[in-house]
C-alpha cells in the first residue's frame, strides 16, 4: 500500500543491477580502504562524500588511477568558494586519460568513436585511429607554435574531426572553445573574440534536414574578425577547396605519430563554455584539466555506470555543454556516439533510430524531445530495436510527469524495466548537481538523488535548508569542475556576483528547487523567472507541464512581471498546434487546467497568442528577456541578439509592451 507521500516508484532496480552497478563496488572498495560506510547504500555513501569531502574526492582519483604527472600535495589546498584550491602542486593531462584504452592491445581497433549523419551508416573511428589522429595533430599543433594557455577554436558540427581537435588541443596544454555551424557570424564572434583564439578549425558547411548549408561565408568573417589567428584548418565536409591561405585536415592528421602528453597544472584551463548570453556578452567560463578530469570520472563512471561495453549517445551540438560531457565518456573506455543531423529528420524517430544503429546503451536526449515523440505518437519500443538501451537520460529543462509516465508505457515490455534519469546541471560546471544513481528508485517527476560530492542543497531567502518546501538551488562545498574563472574577469567580479551575490561564500545556481524528504530532487525552473504570487512560488516548468498536455498547444511562456503599482501581471503566451484556434473555449480549459492542476493563485491573467516562442541556441525557452521586455526595457538592452535562435519572434512582445505602457 502507498500514499501520496510515499509514491510506488516508477523504476526499481533490480538486485542484480545494484550489485554490478560501478558505484556499488566503489563502495565497498572505498569502506574497505578510506572509512566510508559500508552499509546504508547511496544515501550514507553521499552523505559521506559531503561531510568527507577531501577523502571522497582522493578516493575518486585512486578508483579510476588518476595519472598524476606531479603527486599533490594534499586534496584540498583552500576551500573557499569561489577560489577552491583543489589538489595544488599536481600535475597531470586531460587527454592521457581520454586515450588510455588506446594503450589496451585488446582494444585497439575497436571503435572509441561511431559517427553517424542523415545519410550514412555510423563510421567508426578505432581507438587506435583517434590515438594516432591526436598524436598527429597535437605536433602540428605545436609546429604552428601553439603553447599551453593558447587558446584552439572549433567552428564544427558534431564529427570525429572536431572531438580529435579538442583532444589535440588538450593534449597540447592548450585551451579549446567551439561553437556549432548553424551559429552565426556575430554570434560566435561575441564569443571567441573574447578568448582570441590562434587557431580556428572550420567546415565548409553541414548537412542538416535533409539540406546541405554552406557556411564559407561566415567562415570568410570569422577570418577577418578575429585578428589574433595564425591558422585555419578547413574540413571539407560538403567537398569544395580549402580557401587560400587555410590548411587541410587531412594533412594535419595523416601520420602516425605517438601523442605527446602536455603535463599541467591541475587547475591550467581546459576548455572555455559559454552561457547563452541572453543579456550582454555571454560569460566566457573557464574549467580546469584536472576539474573536468575527476568530476566526469565519478559523474560517466559512477551515475551514468558507463564502462568499455557501453556505448554513449547524447544528442548535442559542439556549442552545447553536454557535447563535451559526451567527449568525456572517452575517460571511462565506453565508445560515443557523435551524431551530426537534424534531432527530428527525417521523421520525429530520428533519434530513436539512431540508438538502434548504434546499438546504444545510455540514450541521452533532451526533455523536448521526449514530450515531441509523445505528441507525435512514436513508439520507440514497438518500431526499433533498442534492446541495448538500458538508461534514457534527459536534461535541458525538468523532464514533465508525463514525460516520465511515457517512458514508463513504451518501455514496458523491457527487462526490468527502464532506468528513466533526468539529470540537472549547467554549463557553468559542466555536470551535474543531481540525477542519475544506477541503485536508486525512480519516482515520477523526480530526480533520484543528489550527485556524489555535491552538497546540494535548497534554501529560503535567509540561508535556511529546506525539506519538502520549494527554495534555491544552491552548493555548500567546492566541486572541482566549478569555473577557475571566467575570461577578462580580472578581479573575479562577474564571477562573484554570478554565483555567490545572494548567499556569501555559498553557491546560488538560480534555480528553484525542491529536496523531499526521500532525499529525491524536483527541478522547478529559474530562480530569477519564478512565479511569485501572493507569496506562492512555482517554477514556470510546471506551468509548462500543465498547458502543454492539451493536444492545441505547441508551446508555451509564461511571465510573472511586476509592476510599478505594486501589481503582478502573469500573461501566458501559447504557440498553437496547426489548425488550432485560442478561443474563448480553449482560453477556459487552459485556466482550468492551471487551476485544477497547480494552484488557483497561478491562473494566468491573460492567455495571448503568439507565432513563435524564442529560445536560445541551446534550445532553452528566453523567460528573462522577455519578462524585461514587458517591463519597457528596450530591445537592444534586454537581449544580446546573437543569442537568439529567431529574433524577430522578439518583436512581438516588445510591441505587446509598448502597447501596453
Amino acid at each position: 500500500m502507498t500514499s501520496s507521500a510515499n509514491p510506488a516508484p516508477l523504476w526499481q532496480p533490480s538486485p542484480e543491477r545494484i550489485a554490478e552497478a560501478q558505484v556499488t563496488r566503489f563502495q565497498a572498495w572505498a569502506a574497505e580502504h578510506y572509512g566510508a560506510p559500508a552499509d546504508g547504500g547511496y544515501e550514507a555513501l553521499h552523505r559521506w562524500s559531503v561531510t568527507e569531502l577531501e577523502t571522497f574526492w582522493k578516493a575518486v582519483t585512486d578508483w579510476f588511477d588518476v595519472r598524476f604527472t606531479t603527486p599533490y600535495a594534499r586534496v584540498l589546498g583552500d576551500r573557499a568558494m569561489p577560489g577552491a584550491d583543489w589538489f595544488p602542486g599536481a600535475t597531470l593531462n586531460y587527454a592521457e586519460h581520454a586515450l588510455r584504452a588506446a594503450d589496451d592491445p585488446t582494444r585497439a581497433d575497436t571503435p572509441a568513436l561511431l559517427h553517424v549523419d542523415e545519410s550514412q551508416d555510423p563510421q567508426p573511428v578505432t581507438w587506435a585511429e583517434l590515438r594516432s589522429q591526436v598524436g598527429s595533430l597535437t605536433a602540428e599543433l605545436r609546429t604552428l607554435g601553439v603553447r599551453p594557455g593558447d587558446r584552439v577554436s572549433g567552428y564544427l558540427p558534431n564529427i570525429p574531426q572536431a572531438v580529435v581537435a579538442l583532444l589535440a588541443t588538450a593534449a597540447a596544454g592548450a585551451v579549446w572553445t567551439s561553437c556549432a555551424p548553424d551559429f552565426g557570424a556575430r554570434s560566435v564572434l561575441d564569443r571567441f573574440q573574447q578568448v582570441e583564439p590562434v587557431v580556428l578549425f572550420t567546415v565548409d558547411g553541414y548537412r542538416y534536414g535533409g539540406k546541405e548549408h554552406d557556411r564559407r561565408d561566415t567562415v570568410a568573417e570569422l577570418r577577418s574578425e578575429l585578428p589574433s589567428l595564425r591558422a585555419v584548418v578547413h574540413i571539407p565536409l560538403l567537398g569544395t577547396e580549402a580557401p587560400e591561405g587555410a590548411l587541410e585536415w587531412s594533412a594535419l592528421t595523416s601520420g602516425d605519430t605517438a601523442p605527446t602528453f602536455e603535463a599541467v597544472p591541475f587547475d591550467h584551463p581546459l576548455w572555455v563554455l559559454y552561457s547563452s548570453g541572453t543579456t550582454g556578452l555571454p560569460k566566457a567560463i573557464v574549467q580546469s584539466q584536472g576539474g573536468i578530469l575527476v568530476e566526469h570520472l565519478k559523474q560517466l563512471g559512477l551515475h551514468c555506470d558507463l564502462g568499455p561495453d557501453d556505448r554513449f549517445f547524447w544528442y548535442t551540438s559542439t556549442g552545447w555543454m553536454m557535447w563535451n560531457f559526451l567527449v568525456s565518456g572517452l575517460l571511462t573506455g565506453t565508445t560515443i556516439v557523435l551524431y551530426d543531423g537534424s534531432p527530428g529528420h527525417p521523421d520525429t524517430a530520428a533519434q530513436w533510430r539512431i540508438a538502434e544503429r548504434t546499438g546504444a546503451t545510455l540514450f541521452g536526449t533532451s526533455a523536448a524531445y521526449v514530450m515531441a515523440c509523445r505528441k507525435a505518437d512514436v513508439h520507440p519500443a514497438r518500431d526499433f530495436d533498442l534492446s541495448r538501451v538500458s538508461c534514457v537520460a534527459t536534461t535541458g529543462s525538468p523532464l514533465p510527469p508525463d514525460g516520465f509516465r511515457w517512458l514508463r508505457d513504451e518501455f514496458a515490455d523491457t527487462p526490468g524495466g527502464l532506468w528513466a534519469a533526468s539529470v540537472s546541471g549547467g554549463t557553468d560546471v559542466c555536470s551535474c548537481f543531481a540525477g542519475a544513481v544506477p541503485t536508486l528508485p525512480v519516482h515520477i517527476g523526480e530526480l533520484q538523488a543528489p550527485c556524489l560530492g555535491t552538497d546540494l542543497q535548497s534554501w529560503d531567502p535567509h540561508g535556511k535548508p529546506l525539506t519538502d518546501e520549494v527554495g534555491e538551488l544552491v552548493v555548500t562545498n567546492p566541486m572541482p569542475s566549478m569555473p577557475i574563472h571566467f575570461w577578462n574577469d580580472p578581479d573575479g567580479t562577474r564571477y562573484h556576483d554570478s554565483y555567490f551575490d545572494t548567499y556569501p561564500g555559498v553557491w546560488r545556481h538560480g534555480d528553484w528547487i525542491t529536496l523531499t524528504s526521500r532525499g529525491s530532487v524536483v527541478i522547478h525552473g529559474r530562480s530569477d523567472s519564478t512565479l511569485n504570487r501572493q507569496g506562492v512560488r512555482m517554477g514556470s516548468a510546471d506551468i509548462y507541464e500543465a498547458v502543454e498536455r492539451l493536444p492545441e498547444i505547441r508551446e508555451s511562456l509564461v511571465i510573472g512581471v511586476e509592476q510599478p503599482d505594486g501589481g503582478y501581471w502573469m500573461p501566458l503566451f501559447v504557440h498553437l498546434a496547426e489548425g488550432a484556434a485560442l478561443d474563448d473555449t480553449l482560453r477556459d480549459r487552459i485556466k482550468v487546467t492551471i487551476r485544477e492542476q497547480l494552484s488557483p493563485r497561478h491562473v494566468p491573467d491573460e492567455v495571448i497568442e503568439v507565432p513563435g516562442i524564442p529560445h536560445t541556441l541551446t534550445g532553452k525557452r528566453i523567460e528573462v528577456p522577455v519578462k524585461r521586455l514587458l517591463q519597457g526595457t528596450p530591445l537592444d538592452k534586454a537581449v544580446n541578439p546573437g543569442s537568439v535562435d529567431r529574433l524577430e519572434l522578439l518583436d512581438f512582445y516588445a510591441d505587446l509592451a509598448r502597447k501596453r505602457s
